[in-house]
């Protein structure tokens, strides 16, 4: 059936959804590690239950959530050899070892500290316990550091030559580590994923305060942490995507040609297009509504600076318009509107209202999946902005991919689409269970769900069966055990 379509997009497509559905995870589960370590620092702290009730709480997603997005990253991976197999070859001396870091001092972190996280609160005394939650929420950063630096290479690629068999083999690391869009790209990237956890957690408080649960200390708590970091972080991610946005137009131009739907020049100030239907085989922005000159204002800081258009790329130079023009409005429609919603958190805690306001509850509930949206909307506009290269510049996609027929990437295409919404699915409909339930005094934490440990070998213990027939409790261990 898949016979007449495209081996490269087909391929395209499999890798789109499968990184897109897996960065829904790393993007709430690095947040939430910090927000767990906050939680446990301010309860050894305050001593206040509200912080201990809300760590057991989300602990139990957070741990779901981590899970899943470990699992959905090994798949994601097995397709640079797979399906882009000559993209390893080439590009893999340089970045190979940029992800092979990410394991040896990210992923071993979390993964050393994680079950302490999870289970050791009562077994290894509040200290070192806090320093493994520390751990784990530095790991899940570092992680996403040595990615973004993968991924902002393959944007800006330096500090590199090409070798004789035609690889990219490095030259300098620390050009290659810290190239030109690394800063940007790790900064936006990382008040994104803090963002959508607030919102998450916000829109799970708004749930809980809309259901009558206005005197529950916990969700008070959650609430107000949430709104508070949705005021603050929202902004701030507005002036970072204007200064990635200004180093993009420096490095990748075309793309922001793309985004702005710029396909003729402006040599007298370039208006912002609001809507249109970008066509590219006319090479015009249709039924364009615009405000003129406040393009230039934005990205030249002068209403009048003259602006290129894709006029001035070739055709086979130039990123597909469409997706990106409206990936990139989704994007920024839902920064002003999280923007929106952390002002108005803010009149209501000026009114005293906070947790009175069911309108704010209600816009709360309504945007907790936006950040979510948001960064998956901005990694389209950033990936198809890219194309026609996986490397810009230097290698072009259709000479990146494995030499594969389109039956074959097709089926695998569908199985992994099956496979993800029957496996992620449950795992997300759990996740939205364990949000269901409001967070209450005594609550479960990790190592009390369960009578003891499960052993992988040996015999499991079982209750003993006295001489009367009578099942007796399992013993407690002693010293010597």
């Amino acid at each position: 059936m898949f016979a007449e379509f495209d081996a490269v997009l087909l391929a395209r497509i499999q890798f789109a959804f499968t990184v897109a559905f897996h960065f829904i995870f790393p993007a709430f589960s690095i947040g939430l590690a910090s927000y767990l370590a906050v939680l446990n620092g301010l309860y050894l702290w305050k001593k206040d239950e509200a912080y201990l009730r809300l760590f057991n709480f989300w602990i139990k997603i957070f741990a779901v959530a981590f899970a899943m997005g470990v699992v959905s990253g090994i798949t994601m991976s097995y397709q640079f050899g797979t399906n882009w197999s000559v993209f390893s070859d080439i590009a893999g001396p340089v970045l190979g070892p940029l992800m092979a870091y990410e394991v040896l001092t990210a992923f071993f972190l979390e993964a050393g500290f994680l079950g302490i996280m999870l289970f050791g609160r009562k077994r290894v005394g509040p200290t070192l316990h806090m320093v493994a939650c520390l751990a784990v929420a530095f790991g899940t950063a570092l992680s996403a550091t040595w990615i973004l630096s993968v991924n902002s290479w393959m944007h800006t690629p330096a500090g590199f030559a090409v070798s004789e068999t035609g690889q990219f083999v490095p030259v300098n690391w620390m050009e290659i580590i810290f190239n030109p869009s690394f800063p940007y790209r790790l900064a936006h990237t990382l008040t994104a994923a803090y963002l959508t956890t607030a919102f998450i957690i916000g829109g799970v408080g708004a749930y809980h305060l809309l259901r009558g649960q206005r005197e529950n200390p916990g969700v008070r708590t959650m609430f107000s942490m949430a709104m508070w970091m949705a005021a603050i972080v929202a902004p701030l991610q507005i002036v970072l995507g204007d200064l990635h946005g200004l180093n993009t137009l420096e490095h990748q131009p075309q793309k922001v040609m793309a985004m702005e739907g710029h396909y003729e020049s402006h040599p007298e100030g370039a208006p912002l297009y609001l809507f249109g239907i970008p066509d590219d085989e006319a090479q015009e922005l249709k039924y364009a509504v615009g405000i003129p000159k406040l393009s230039s204002l934005i990205l030249e800081h002068d209403p009048n600076a003259p602006m290129e258009g894709l006029d001035t790329i070739p055709d086979d130079e130039q990123p597909p318009v469409a997706i990106v023009f409206w990936s990139f409005r989704i994007m920024v429609g839902l920064g002003f509107l999280m923007l929106g919603v952390g002002a108005f958190s803010l009149y209501a805690r000026w009114r005293k209202g906070l947790y009175d306001n069911k309108w704010l509850h209600r816009a709360a509930l309504l945007t907790s999946p936006a950040g979510l949206v948001a960064v998956i909307a901005g990694w389209i506009t950033t990936e198809v902005g890219r194309q026609p290269y996986t490397v810009y510049g230097q290698l072009r996609t259709v000479d990146s991919v494995s030499p594969l027929a389109a039956p074959a990437v097709g089926a695998s295409l569908m199985a992994f689409i099956v496979i993800y919404f029957f496996v992620f699915g449950a795992g997300v409909f759990y996740i939205l269970r364990l949000m269901h339930t409001p967070p209450h005094l005594g609550e479960e934490t990790m190592e009390e769900t369960r009578d003891g440990p499960i052993r992988t070998s040996g015999i499991t213990p079982a209750a003993q069966v006295g001489a009367e027939g009578v099942q007796t409790p399992h013993p407690e261990p002693g010293p010597a055990e």
